[in-house]
């Protein structure tokens, strides 16, 4: 077999600039006949396992988180979840019964008001917490395994959860402690709750990436969206208002919410200008729109702040 001549290696040291010869201590590899050096056989490439669902366990240590730092450092936990809107529906019931002898609805203003402020503070509690979720899981979307729809799918779920129990505990406990005879439609119920969530988080995604954009937009949004607990329907009834008031509010998607979510309590009741189609168009299209987005400039948003 023929062996080449061992490579010479010149070393320069720090200290001395000679040239030092060393001769390598392992022989070359092996040549052909013909003078061709043979290849070792190249090794199988092994890659790495792929982690399983990870999408779906990074979204429950973040809703784990976010319950932990939400409800779980306050004093009484989920228990104030319960309470403020429970407090606002007793004030709203106790006020207006003493201005009016009865509800536009029914006779119970309890439950009047509460098929009109449950809804809508699942649509503004789901819609707040999306809107900062960015800004709430920042130091996590550094790693790679977190991405920001992650951060949006886990607040939205968590506070959908949150809302949905809030209603039927609520809602139970109006039908146990009030003489309220109604029939209930549990499937305008589940309709009017699900386009709650559904336009909380496409409200919700847009507010994200305009407040990623430009930070001032989260004060301007909160005086905007004041009159809104006002032009929702909650303290009255769609049909009692004039006609040109009813041509501007129907375009306010949660007062077909609440139409919707009353239908569901009142069976006399028959709310023809709801439109399920309308609203589940345009949270859509508010989700697809910062979604786009999102996907295109959210590095600029996380390293921007």
């Amino acid at each position: 077999m023929k062996l080449t001549s061992p490579p010479q290696i010149y070393i320069i040291t720090e200290k001395n600039t000679s040239m030092v010869t060393t001769r390598m201590s392992r022989a070359s590899p092996p040549s052909s006949p013909d003078g061709h050096v043979a290849q070792p056989a190249a090794l199988p490439r092994i890659s790495a396992p792929a982690r399983r669902f990870a999408a779906p366990r990074t979204i429950f240590a973040l809703v784990l988180r976010e319950m932990a730092t939400t409800y779980g450092r306050s004093p009484g936990g989920y228990i104030w979840a319960v309470l403020e809107p429970l407090g606002a529906i007793l004030i709203l019931a106790l006020a207006f019964s003493l201005l009016i002898r009865h509800p536009p609805l029914g006779t119970s203003f309890v439950l009047f008001y509460s098929t009109g402020y449950l809804p809508f503070s699942l649509y503004q509690s789901l819609m707040n917490a999306v809107s900062r979720a960015l800004v709430f899981s920042r130091p996590l979307l550094m790693y790679p395994a977190v991405s920001w729809m992650d951060a949006l799918l886990a607040r939205a779920v968590l506070n959908t959860l949150t809302g949905v129990t809030v209603i039927y505990l609520l809602m139970s406990g109006i039908f146990i402690f009030t003489e309220t005879n109604v029939v209930v439609d549990i499937t305008r119920i589940l309709s009017a709750t699900a386009m709650a969530a559904l336009l909380g988080f496409g409200v919700g995604s847009v507010n994200c990436l305009l407040i990623g954009v430009f930070p001032v937009w989260e004060v301007v949004w909160s005086i905007f969206s004041r009159p809104l607990f006002l032009a929702s329907g909650i303290l009255f009834v769609y049909e009692d208002l004039p006609r040109t008031i009813q041509s501007i509010l129907w375009f306010n998607p949660l007062i077909h919410i609440i139409g919707e979510m009353r239908t569901g309590f009142y069976p006399m009741y028959s709310a023809e200008y709801v439109s399920p189609f309308f609203v589940i168009f345009l949270s859509l299209t508010l989700i697809t729109f910062s979604f786009t987005m999102l996907r295109k400039y959210h590095l600029d948003i996380l390293n921007d702040r």
